[in-house]
């Protein structure tokens, strides 16, 4: 059975606005997390990001695997002491130990762009839904260098959990498997993103809303 679409989540046009400045400027942050971060372009033109507009890199957005869709955050270069607010508009990184990935042009507003790996501050400043409770969610596994692995393991997630939906898709040079619980259940989710041992790469819990 097919799930549910994920309707699509806009942001304003460049990622930012003059009211999302003013609005990190006089509240405090909701949440807090400290990591890696790296940056990625679009592997074609005309690649849709996860909230369903077309990706920008020209854009101050960025892609994290959790926060709400459209969450404004403000980034942070732990080195250098550079800082940009983006919105959360795709997902990724899925590479353990990191926490974003960010556009060009938040990397080169936030000194990520010439270093490449930067460990940074990622404060969240508002998310249009809650951040701990609810949402909708699936495990995205990988990545295989074998498209025979992504479509074994494929096989065996539906004779797991047959009341969920499993695909697998190719990458950039590599495979994906993922897994969508009956209901996007997070709590399922979870389950399944620690249960599932890949021949290659991880499981990554990730929130499609």
């Amino acid at each position: 059975m097919t799930p549910p679409r994920i309707p699509p989540t806009p942001v304003p046009p460049g990622g930012v606005s003059s009211q999302d400045l003013e609005y990190v400027h006089s509240h405090r942050p909701i949440l807090t997390q400290e990591g890696l971060a790296t940056w990625y372009s679009a592997p074609y033109k005309g690649r849709r990001a996860a909230n369903g507009e077309v990706f920008d890199d020209r854009a101050l957005t960025a892609a994290h695997r959790t926060l709400p869709m459209g969450s404004l955050v403000v980034v942070t270069n732990l080195k250098t002491g550079q800082s940009a607010a983006m919105r959360i508009t795709d997902r990724g990184p899925f590479v353990e130990d990191r926490i974003l990935d960010l556009t060009i042009a938040s990397a080169k507003a936030t000194g990520v762009y010439r270093a490449g790996l930067v460990r940074v501050r990622l404060d969240v400043y508002e998310a249009p839904k809650p951040i701990n409770s609810g949402g909708r969610w699936c495990v995205q596994i990988g990545a295989f260098h074998s498209e025979h692995k992504a479509k074994k393991l494929k096989s065996q997630l539906q004779s797991k959990y047959p009341d969920a939906n499993v695909i697998e898709f190719p990458g950039q040079d590599s495979y994906w498997v993922r897994i969508r619980p009956q209901g996007d259940n997070r709590e399922e989710a979870e389950l399944i993103a620690r249960r599932v041992r890949p021949a290659e790469g991880d499981a990554f819990l990730t929130r499609l809303d």
